[in-house]
């Protein structure tokens, strides 16, 4: 078995828009070095002063160097049936393959990331950056972060995990069935096997614990794989995965409830790598106020999260329709409603569609009633129920409580639990905020299971 053990100095931090300055393969057969590869690349490319400082390559070194299409052949020829080795492999090969298909050259290897088996061989150690990595096990790097030295230092690295893995893990992992080099460099397979296949959340942590990804599936490992699969290279990707360190996941009975409680936690978590959730608010909501001359009043306006919301729209044409089917039928004043703005009576009040209360005529008492019946009517129409399905386990089920057309809560109750029983069922139910988001969810779930909903008399 060959290795082929790889290290690059590149322009940037991810392959779809940088190039490569100079590559060092370093071929090592098990128990010794027996081949090496190194050669500047010009990559037609400005290279940045803050990698000219650390690399000391700079743009009039690679000037006359061959460009990444001359030396294309030598390179796939070296690495094709090897086994591809890198500290922090995947940044490597993503490079490396992604230059290597610009010149019809498809690499499609085995890869070995001496990050991750310097965690596993060598546990306990201060940090695994390459250089720290080399103190603590004294391995010779000399001529740092630039590819000949790395790569050097790097397969007497390897050579000494070979020597260490007593037990079989380095052909464990490069069995095809192992996942382990598709996994970001930092987290450990201990936490892929701690997780279940069954519906929840999950949390992607960083080095300090702190929350940068949520998501929700309804079997959670295997989601969570698919987010290290295939070999992207954006720089977004690239630094996602560097980020991930932990995982943390929470089960839920159902999907359903997988979807609210992402939704709630990127609200309280507010990740850097949530996006799409991050930007759904209800924009604008029904409000009721009484004004200084005692009419209750109503109104559209911007949502406000603790406004006494009557009713939430997405568009405001959607609430100025439903305001004006109410000031129809129940002979509301547009005027008080804020409907018309004008100094005197409202259009309305001359044909008797509006009984005066614009101009005082109507007293506060009759024209309230009509508004408070008005209100009432509306509550009315919105739904109350409890939407029962499968728990966590056997001997319990969940429960989603809607209210008066919220999203109350959701939680669980005993198998054995009499699920007609009211106060019970929302005894059990942990509050979770409401929005049109998480209603049109369960909306759409209730008309397409109807045999898991209990009504609830408002």
């Amino acid at each position: 078995m060959l290795y082929a053990v790889v290290d690059i100095e590149t322009t940037g931090g991810y392959a779809a828009s940088h190039g490569i300055t100079e590559i060092a393969i370093v071929i090592h057969d098990g128990f010794e070095i027996v081949e090496r590869y190194e050669t500047l690349i010009n990559p037609h490319q400005h290279i940045p002063v803050y990698i000219q400082a650390l690399t000391g390559i700079d743009d009039e070194m690679v000037a006359n160097a061959p460009d990444f299409r001359t030396v294309a052949p030598e390179i796939y020829n070296l690495l094709k049936d090897k086994i591809f080795v890198a500290h922090n492999v995947n940044f490597d090969y993503s490079f490396v393959r992604h230059h290597l298909e610009a010149c019809n050259y498809i690499l499609n290897v085995k890869k070995l990331c001496t990050v991750r088996l310097g965690r596993k061989l060598f546990p306990g150690l201060p940090s695994y950056s390459l250089g720290k990595l080399c103190t603590s096990l004294a391995v010779p790097l000399n001529n740092r972060h630039r590819a000949g030295g790395d790569a050097e230092a790097t397969a007497i690295l390897l050579g000494m995990l070979i020597e260490k893995d007593t037990e079989g893990l380095i052909p464990t992992t490069l069995k095809k069935t192992s996942k382990e080099q598709t996994l970001p460099p930092n987290l450990h397979q201990s936490e892929i096997d701690k997780l279940p296949n069954t519906p929840g959340v999950y949390y992607f942590k960083n080095e300090k614990g702190k929350v940068i990804y949520v998501g929700k599936a309804k079997q959670i490992k295997k989601r969570v794989c698919t987010h290290f699969s295939g070999n992207s290279i954006t720089q977004q990707r690239q630094n996602f995965l560097k980020s991930i360190h932990s995982i943390d996941f929470e089960t839920c009975g159902t999907e359903l409830m997988a979807f609210i409680l992402e939704a709630a936690e990127i609200k309280k978590h507010w990740p850097e790598n949530n996006r799409a959730m991050k930007r759904f608010e209800q924009k604008y909501s029904l409000y009721h106020f009484e004004d200084q001359n005692g009419y209750i009043r109503l109104g559209i306006d911007k949502f406000r999260k603790n406004g006494g919301v009557l009713y939430s729209f997405n568009n405001l044409l959607e609430g100025h329709q439903l305001l004006r089917t109410i000031v129809i039928e129940h002979q509301l004043c547009e005027k008080l409603c804020f409907i018309q703005k004008t100094t005197t009576a409202c259009s309305n009040h001359p044909n008797g569609d509006c009984q005066g209360a614009c101009i005082g005529q109507e007293s506060t008492a009759l024209y309230n009633f009509r508004v408070k019946r008005a209100i009432k009517e509306l509550q009315d129409l919105l739904p109350s129920f409890a939407l029962i399905d499968h728990g966590r386990s056997e001997d319990e089920k969940s429960c989603l409580w809607i209210e008066k057309g919220k999203f109350y809560g959701m939680g669980y109750i005993s198998d054995h639990c009499d699920i007609n029983d009211i106060e019970t069922l929302k005894s059990a139910i942990i509050p979770y905020p409401s929005n049109d988001y998480i209603m049109n969810m369960i909306l759409n779930h209730s008309h397409q299971f109807p045999q898991k909903m209990i009504l609830v008399s408002s």
